[in-house]
């Protein structure tokens, strides 16, 4: 059978006539609640108000589906008319119905969020309309009016969103009745009643006074500043001439990460984003790829890996998930040999780094040490090579025998569980405080360090290591 969706608008009177017209054919009409102010439009019809459903729902996509459900069955044996308060595009139980039944007609009503953006005078062209129940789903928009904040949780859920996006400081209007009331974002929680009718409506300020920013201001900074009239260092700059800079502040961001330091980590991760942006920019006017094309494939490329989350694939612990990750990016990048993993590893990466990758890829094709023990025999090996390169004074030999040596270290820690740049990082900056320490004592004992033999040297680091940790 037919059904029938009514948006009775925001106040009585707001119905159409097409919606009267629609009343008067006698099919059965279902109300959404008949505690919004339109539901008066309604006073001279038969109605079921479903009011009950909202006590008997847990939350709020329940309430939706019962209300679906509802409708759904009665027109399995008779028209049914489903009014609801606003208009039927704003009602997430309409969008179930006209996704499940074929015969269904659409009669508009005013919207909730068209009376808030009015009432507020937003200037934007482009509004986002939602409600307080979906705040959740809100992304970053000019200007957004906000309808159903009708209890002080959706308030404070709305203004805790709204706060993210805009900032809490950001002039707002709040709506409720007929009334306005300007507000900061922050006090829309603040209220001693709210109901059905209340909404608030907020738009950004201009570019440069806004409180707060996303990753698509980000974008739009660096196309302001290589635009003409610009600034003419960043208008200079191509991929190739900033490309160390991405390397630099990675590092200071890792930096930042060992320090613990989260104020520092904030500022380095908006570095390290910039210069996203920056290398992005760039390509997007050389028409190679824009930002869409970036996060739409790190998207694609994570469910794709994920296989065991989105796919099919199954893993139970860790190591299993690494395993189907590895598996799906040697499909994904069409790997199909381990040479070709190996060669995958890129040469920009620190040696040790590299070195370690390297061998854990071979490994995988069955080229490993036996264990750590043999990896320590090579080790003496390598060692024993290097010493006869340098007794024989011979500096192309000992040169390749050391970086052997070296090779082999990587494989021995990496066995022992060891992550190589993170271990040699740790060994150099004990070092390093150890020897700043032991400068310290001598100075302090009017030494030169200059003069100091080996010995000497010793025995100030025996110190100096006694020293920290007694700190």
């Amino acid at each position: 059978m037919k059904i029938t969706l009514i948006g009775l608008g925001v106040r009585e009177g707001d119905i159409s006539a097409r919606a009267l017209s629609a009343l008067e054919s006698g099919a059965k009409i279902f109300v959404r609640t008949a505690n919004a102010p339109s539901f008066g439009s309604l006073k001279n019809f038969q109605t079921t108000p479903l009011d009950s459903l909202f006590e008997s729902s847990r939350n709020f996509d329940t309430l939706n589906k019962k209300l679906a459900q509802t409708v759904l069955a009665a027109s399995k044996t008779e028209d049914v008319i489903y009014c609801v308060d606003g208009a039927v595009c704003e009602d997430t139980a309409c969008k179930i119905i006209l996704s499940r039944h074929k015969d269904t007609e659409v009669i508009e009503g005013v919207s909730k969020a068209a009376r808030i953006t009015s009432l507020a005078g937003i200037k934007s062209a482009q509004v986002t309309s939602i409600s307080a129940y979906d705040i959740h789903s809100l992304k970053s928009t000019p200007a957004v009016a906000v309808y159903d904040i009708d209890s002080f949780y959706m308030a404070s859920e709305v203004k805790i969103k709204l706060s993210d996006l805009f900032g809490e400081e950001t002039q707002c209007t709040f709506v409720s009745g007929d009334g306005v009331k300007k507000m900061k974002i922050y006090e829309i929680d603040r209220l001693k009643e709210y109901d059905m009718s209340c909404g608030v409506a907020v738009e950004e300020a201009d570019f440069l006074h806004k409180d707060r920013y996303d990753y698509a201001d980000l974008l739009h900074m660096v196309e302001l500043l290589r635009a003409p009239g610009g600034c003419p260092w960043d208008r200079a700059q191509t991929n190739e001439s900033i490309r160390i800079n991405m390397i630099e502040e990675a590092y200071e961001l890792v930096d930042a990460i060992n320090k613990n330091d989260d104020d520092m980590m904030e500022e380095e991760t908006g570095d390290v984003l910039l210069q996203a942006a920056f290398h992005t920019v760039m390509k997007q006017e050389q028409g190679a790829f824009d930002s869409e094309d970036v996060t739409t494939r790190v998207v694609k490329k994570l469910i794709f890996r994920h296989s065991h989350i989105f796919g099919k694939d199954k893993a139970a612990d860790e190591a299993a998930a690494l395993g189907v990750w590895e598996k799906n990016k040697r499909e994904e990048k069409h790997q199909n040999t381990f040479g070709e993993t190996v060669a995958a590893v890129p040469t920009g990466f620190p040696a040790c780094m590299r070195a370690q990758k390297v061998q854990k890829r071979a490994a995988k094709a069955g080229l490993d040490y036996l264990s750590s023990v043999s990896a320590a025999e090579q080790l003496t090996e390598d060692a024993q090579k290097c010493i006869n390169a340098l007794v024989k004074q011979d500096k192309t030999a000992a040169e390749s025998a050391c970086g052997d040596l070296l090779f082999t270290a990587v494989g021995l820690c990496r066995l022992a569980g060891a992550d190589c740049e993170q271990s040699l990082a740790d060994a150099t900056e004990k070092f390093a405080k150890k020897f700043i320490k032991a400068e310290e004592i001598a100075l302090s004992e009017g030494k030169n360090v200059t003069d100091f033999t080996e010995l000497d040297w010793k025995w100030y680091l025996m110190q100096a290591e006694n020293a920290l940790k007694k700190d």
